[in-house]
């Protein structure tokens, strides 16, 4: 954590007083290709001219070592057989602390075997990879529109946990919808029991890139509130020592803040977007963040170099138009990094930390 704070510095100084830095946290997604038909995500609609091995090679290089968290998303990112390779440039070029990468699964050992590969090759890395699960057997395969895909996941899961790398992190991830949320306390228990590092959840949003603007996926405000009761519950449940600890007192802080945005409708804390994180599209456009989803730049223009970019006028305009709230959102990837340079969060972490390491407290809630 200590070796963050001088980026986090930089990052604080870029939005209040205007001295530039490039992101923190970058998500590049590698395609919008996917076989899974999900409820509440219609990406697979979309085509993109992807970005080739050799351009992201480009711009990994261009980048240096300012991006301390990078994760690969779609679609599902394993349909990119190149993938250990992309990862592998990034890890070269960037450094990053961590390297995060989601997966419906369904490849069974091309993803073992990839997943093999990227903690063999960037091994001072944390390598976490999220498996998506939404339901339980039957209620997954319907939320995510292919059957058998459980059991598929089930044994890519069990060829993960298999794998003996101490640089890599399983964790279960589930998008909390409308159809699911009533039954949260049993896919929660029922994940918990498979033996994830983490369980973690994020709620069905109206995204641009998810092409789901107009879809009626979300729960209400009161069901969420209620979901979030449920999670962190279930966190006080789970063992957590170390590292654990630290995670989990972050995570119970963004479902807190998660379910104020969700209720109040507004930026309960400063967002970042656009200066401690970013976005990068299969075809190599650049948004402050995948739920407005604006290009304010393409990188094949730029000799895929970030910088013309992200310190161009367009990206003022978007910058400005998330300091004055005209947009909020409770996605995951951009609240953590949120939360990290927001003092009112991170006082509320510690004090949790605080709370738990006292005797007897262990269970105690945040």
């Amino acid at each position: 954590m200590l070796e963050i704070l001088p980026r986090l510095l930089r990052q604080w100084l870029f939005r209040w007083l205007g001295l530039p830095s490039l992101p923190f946290s970058l998500v590049c997604s590698v395609t919008y290709r996917c076989n899974s038909r999900c409820l509440t995500c219609n990406i697979w609609r979309k085509r993109s001219q992807e970005l080739t091995l050799q351009e992201w090679q480009r711009v990994f290089t261009s980048l240096g070592h300012s991006p301390v968290y990078i994760t690969f998303s779609g679609g599902e990112p394993f349909l990119r057989q190149d993938l250990p390779e992309i990862v592998a440039a990034a890890y070269r070029s960037c450094r990053p602390s961590a390297i995060t990468i989601p997966t419906n699964g369904l490849l069974g050992e091309r993803i073992v075997e990839a997943v093999a590969r990227i903690a063999a090759a960037c091994p001072a890395s944390n390598i976490g990879i999220n498996l998506s699960l939404d339901g339980l057997g039957d209620s997954h395969d319907r939320i995510r529109g292919v059957p058998g895909n459980w059991e598929k996941a089930m044994r890519t899961w069990e060829g993960l946990r298999a794998l003996q790398a101490p640089n890599l992190t399983l964790s279960i991830h589930s998008v909390i919808s409308r159809f699911n949320v009533d039954d949260l306390a049993q896919i929660q228990e029922g994940l918990l029991a498979l033996g994830p590092d983490a369980y973690i959840t994020e709620i069905a949003e109206q995204r641009r890139e998810l092409g789901t603007l107009e879809a009626d996926i979300a729960p209400t405000p009161q069901q969420y509130a209620q979901a979030v009761d449920t999670l962190l519950a279930g966190l006080e449940r789970q063992p957590a020592q170390g590292f654990s600890r630290l995670t989990r007192a972050f995570r119970s802080r963004y479902y807190r803040l998660a379910e104020r945005i969700v209720r109040e409708k507004r930026q309960v804390i400063p967002c970042y977007a656009g200066w401690a994180s970013g976005h990068i599209s299969p075809e190599g456009d650049v948004w402050t963040c995948c739920t407005r989803a604006e290009p304010i730049g393409n990188l094949r223009e730029t000799g895929y170099d970030l910088r013309p970019i992200w310190f161009s006028q367009e990206a003022g305009r978007l910058r400005s138009s998330i300091r004055r709230h005209e947009c909020w959102c409770p996605m995951a990837n951009a609240a953590y990094t949120n939360m990290l340079l927001d003092p009112g969060s991170l006082l509320a972490v510690a004090t949790r930390l605080a709370l738990d390491a006292r005797p007897g407290q262990a269970q105690r809630g945040a």
